[in-house]
């Protein structure tokens, strides 16, 4: 494929490439997306994964949350391999992502912006206070109030509640500061390639993140579906399985 071909050539040259990654990177691990023909949003409305119905129902958007979003069983597949591979190898500097489920780290990755948090850990909005995921499931065993911080003292639950380290709709999380944002918009400037991979690009403010890439370095996108960008100067598309385009150009890479 000539596109794949081009696409080769760009990352035998690059030496600090910034990857975005969305949840179409992690369907080829088993994981359902959000918003496809078979994603979570076509199950559930979008309104449970908001701060507000955290407060209101914790106990519904906990199963919800452990029975969609948590996955400690799911495994890296080649996609997440390779990128590993290739920031041990040098031409990586960091992947952004907006998934949650850990899969790159699993997978060798040490330089990951978790842009949208984790679901591996949960913190006591009042005291701060860290749990792990596991530790609130086998709290959930004999305390039906399991998502409520016993550390710290306050005057209601509603005050002291253990919320996933995710970011929810009417939410802040740790790199939606300025900060954060200035962090990773220096990190996205001074690249040298941007890869973009399972991710239409659409929903805000990660949708932005690749109008500040240098306006003379290429864009490399691998979405099953279109993306507004798709279009732009010196930009590739591939609308294929990611595993196996980046397992083709990892042949291109070896040779």
């Amino acid at each position: 494929m000539e596109t794949i071909q081009s696409c080769s050539e760009i990352v035998a040259k690059a030496k600090n490439i910034v990857v975005l990654t969305g949840a179409g990177i992690s369907t080829e691990s088993g994981i359902r997306d959000f918003r496809s023909r078979t994603g979570i949003y076509n199950h559930a409305p979008e309104y449970i994964l908001s701060m507000d119905y955290f407060h209101e129902h914790p106990m519904a958007f906990y199963e919800f949350a452990f029975s969609n979003l948590y996955h400690p069983k799911a495994l890296p597949n080649k996609g997440h391999r390779i990128l590993a591979k290739w920031e041990q190898e040098g031409r990586i500097d960091c992947i952004i992502t907006q998934n949650i489920d850990g899969l790159h780290q699993k997978a060798g990755s040490k330089n990951v912006i978790e842009f949208h948090g984790t679901m591996k850990t949960a913190t006591c909005q009042n005291c701060g206070q860290k749990y792990s995921a596991d530790d609130l499931l086998i709290r959930k065993q004999t305390d039906e109030k399991f998502f409520v911080c016993r550390e710290c003292e306050a005057d209601r639950d509603l005050f002291h509640l253990i919320k996933p380290d995710v970011v929810l709709f009417g939410d802040a999380g740790e790199w939606f500061t300025p900060e954060g944002f200035e962090k990773i918009l220096n990190r996205i400037a001074e690249a040298d390639c941007l890869l973009i991979l399972g991710t239409s690009l659409r929903v805000t403010p990660f949708s932005a993140f690749p109008q500040y890439k240098n306006k003379n370095i290429p864009m490399i996108i691998i979405n099953k579906g279109d993306t507004p960008y798709d279009y732009d100067n010196d930009t590739y598309v591939i609308q294929h399985s990611i595993g196996r385009c980046l397992s083709e150009i990892d042949d291109y890479l070896k040779n």
